[in-house]
This record gives C-alpha cells, structure tokens and sequence, in this order.
C-alpha cells in the first residue's frame, strides 16, 4: 500500500532554537490536499537505551530526579548519542558511566520514536547480558541511584504509577516480546 496521499512536503524551514542538547526547528509544508501548515518539531541526536539483564533475570534501572517533570524518574540507563557515536558504542558508554556495568553480550532488541508528534529522536534499545560490576563513572552534574529489580517488581512499579518513563516502558515490553520469542 502506497503512503504518498500521507506524505507532507518541506516548502521551507527556519532553526528557532539552539542549545546544547538539542534544537528546535520550524518548517513551512506542503500537505496532501494542496494546502500549507507549519510544523514545529525538536531536532534531537538521537539515543540508545540498555536493558541490562542478569543470568536470574533482575533489571537494572536507576532513580534520577527528572527537572522538566520535577521528580524522581525510575528509568532504565539511557543517553544521547555523541557525534559520530553509534548507537551500540553509546549504550556500552552509557552503561559504564551511569549503572558502573560493562556487559559480554549485547542484542539490538528495539527502536524507539518516542514523540512522533514533536521530536525527531530515535532511540535504539539494547538486551545487555553477561554483567561485570565496574564501577559507575557519572557525567558532572549527573545524580541517579541504580536499583535492580525483578520483572515482576518492575511490573509492579507500573501498576503503582512508580514507572511512567514511556522509553523505559516500550523497552520492558521489546525485552518481554525477545524473551518470549527466544525461550
């Protein structure tokens, strides 16, 4: 089935922001019906979230107070890609800096468009496994507790309203659709 009659087209665009993290862009567009409109949309780097799982099936996560929500976050480890960093070195990154764990084995499980409706971020979720404590090395500024956690307190967390992060959610359901199609 053909999308074309879907399918929008940039007439112009304008960068209205630019920071540090991200940026925010402003694009005139054709629609399909021959009419124009504007889209504001954030330009995002992109990002790479791990589920990092141990040989008895506990999760790691982390609590980090989230400032645009104003409270602590339980999260799997996540981050931005760096330029020219790919996504699978971000994740190994990642994992070491925030949760202090290199891992032996790493599967690419899902990919992630987490606000469709504003954002260009893409985020590539990882199955981390065979673990090795080393030691976390945080980023200035970064303040978070790591927390392991079995599938059924982590689902449990959910039913509780104590897991909202919507990446962390879409990736406990990619790890729980690997399992199932791998055990």
């Amino acid at each position: 089935m053909s999308d074309t009659h879907l399918i929008e087209t940039v007439l112009d665009n304008e960068r209205v922001f630019d920071g540090k993290l991200l940026s925010v862009r402003r694009d005139r567009v054709r629609l399909p019906d021959g009419g124009t409109a504007m889209r504001e949309f954030v330009v995002h780097p992109g990002a790479a979230l791990i589920v990092a799982e141990f040989a008895d099936g506990r999760l790691v996560l982390e609590r980090q107070y989230r400032y645009p929500v104003g409270r602590v976050i339980l999260e799997f480890p996540a981050g931005k890609l760096d330029t020219g960093e790919t996504a699978l070195a971000t994740a190994q990154r990642e994992l070491i800096e925030e949760a202090g764990y290199t891992a032996k084995r790493w599967t690419p499980i899902a990919t992630l468009h987490p606000n469709v409706g504003y954002s260009t971020e893409i985020i590539a979720v990882f199955l981390a496994q065979e673990l090795t404590q080393v030691g976390a090395n945080l980023d200035e500024g970064e303040f978070l507790d790591v927390v392991l956690m079995s599938e059924v307190e982590l689902l449990d967390a959910f039913d509780r309203g104590a897991l909202t992060d919507g990446k962390s959610i879409a990736a406990l359901f990619a790890w729980q659709r690997y399992r199932a199609k791998t055990r």
